[in-house]
């Protein structure tokens, strides 16, 4: 027998107390009656009546707001919020006017609506299932198709009931998955535990114009940075050049390439370098794209030596995106002597490194680090961007600044062995036009 409720505002939705502590999901369990407010509206200018009183009018998930009533036809009853509305006074006096032209009495009536869990939201679902006072997780990161959660170790228990209401309330969604370890720094990915859905973990997403498929198990991709891919491709002029150490699958390399640049693009993780080169041509960018699979000093310290030098002679500017925050900024000290002496002309690249700071002032901890590791200051030769707050306490940061000529045409140069990534792979360039 369904329980009855009655009352107003929010607390009038809570489901069943029998729901509390369910691990698998039960669906036909959250089924309860309650009783709201309702207006006797004429049939005859129901929508005008309808868009006048949108203020106070019932929104439920899968819920009909009007509805029929038995023996007459020319009326229908309009379900009203019983947050908003608790006596004739609750009108304002646009809608008592609007009420009054078509003759409709201020006199409320109680129906009695039968709730499912087809009438609730995630968050409520979940909020009634979970232990009373404990956060529940209604937020995610949505991948194409993925839900991606991160959940604390209390919501674990029930992480198999929570990407099914998750599945269910998000249309589109048809794979929930939680991440169970932290970003591996080598690939930029983690492992990830199917909680609900087919498994399929290879997504395509839209993002400024784009489109981008990868596996989403084997690549790091964050729906998060898409305003800062935006930021700085927005930078770009078409004949620039265009140095992406840590490309990925290519948020920064493709756009930059139809916007027209030419790109050196390199990622040490096999599978983001093959996506990357699928996504060149899915976007058909790979006549303005090379790619490299190596890793990231040893693409400085090779491909990008190589072609510096004339780059900087052209007339386009030259940009080096370095985005690998956990360890990008470590690795501005293999720009130290890289052309070495003597100078030669030319424009310095523009750099835009990415860092974490869990510091109170990031934007200086963040300059600091990155003159320790160029070996030369940049302190007012720099901006820096706050790009996002990844965390309580930590932040993650962009510093752009031109390479100093200093540093570039240095006699120094950094010890090669400082700060790799994991075991550099040999060489390995293909030109998307192949």
């Amino acid at each position: 027998m369904p329980e009855q409720q009655s009352g107003a505002g929010s607390a009038l939705y809570t489901p069943p107390s029998g729901v509390r502590g369910m691990t698998s999901l039960d669906r036909e369990a959250f089924a309860w009656t309650v009783n709201v407010p309702a207006l006797r509206l004429p049939k005859q200018g129901l929508n005008q009546l309808v868009k006048s009183l949108k203020r106070v009018i019932l929104q439920r998930p899968g819920m009909k707001r009007v509805v029929d009533i038995g023996g007459d036809d020319d009326h229908r009853l309009l379900l009203l919020d019983p947050g908003s509305v608790s006596s004739p006074t609750s009108f304002g006096d646009a809608e008592t006017e609007v009420l009054g032209k078509f003759g409709v009495p201020l006199e409320l009536q109680d129906y009695e609506l039968q709730l499912t869990y087809e009438n609730l939201k995630s968050e409520e679902v979940l909020r009634a299932v979970l232990p009373e006072g404990l956060d529940v997780t209604s937020g995610f990161s949505r991948v194409g198709h993925i839900a991606h959660l991160n959940l604390r170790d209390h919501q674990l228990p029930y992480k198999s009931l929570i990407g099914e209401v998750l599945m269910d309330k998000n249309p589109g969604v048809t794979c929930v998955v939680n991440k169970t370890n932290t970003i591996d720094s080598t690939y930029r990915n983690f492992q990830m535990e199917v909680l609900a859905g087919d498994g399929n973990m290879v997504a395509k997403v839209r993002e400024n114009g784009c489109v981008y498929e990868f596996d989403f198990s084997r690549v790091y991709w964050n729906p998060r940075l898409s305003t800062e891919h935006e930021r700085v491709v927005a930078l770009l002029r078409p004949g620039d050049t265009v140095l992406d150490v840590f490309a990925g699958v290519g948020p920064f390399a493709v756009p930059a390439a139809r916007r027209g640049c030419s790109v050196l693009a390199n990622d040490l993780n096999p599978e983001s370098h093959r996506w990357l080169l699928h996504n060149c041509k899915l976007n058909k960018a790979e006549r303005r794209v090379r790619a490299f699979n190596m890793d990231g000093r040893a693409f400085i310290r090779g491909p990008l030596r190589e072609e510096l030098p004339a780059l900087m002679r052209g007339p386009g500017r030259v940009h080096v995106v370095m985005n690998l925050p956990a360890l990008a900024l470590d690795f501005l000290d293999a720009f130290r002597g890289l052309l070495g002496p003597p100078e030669t002309e030319g424009s310095p690249p523009l750099v835009h490194c990415y860092g974490f700071s869990k510091q109170d002032d990031p934007q200086r901890d963040v300059t600091e680090r990155a003159s320790a590791n160029l070996g030369g200051p940049l302190e007012g030769r720099c901006s820096v961007h706050l790009v996002r707050n990844v965390a309580p306490n930590k932040e993650m940061m962009c510093i752009s600044f031109p390479l100093p000529k200093e540093v570039l045409f240095s006699s120094e140069t950094a010890d090669d062995g400082s700060s790799e990534e994991p075991a550099p792979k040999r060489q390995r360039c293909e030109d998307t036009t192949d």
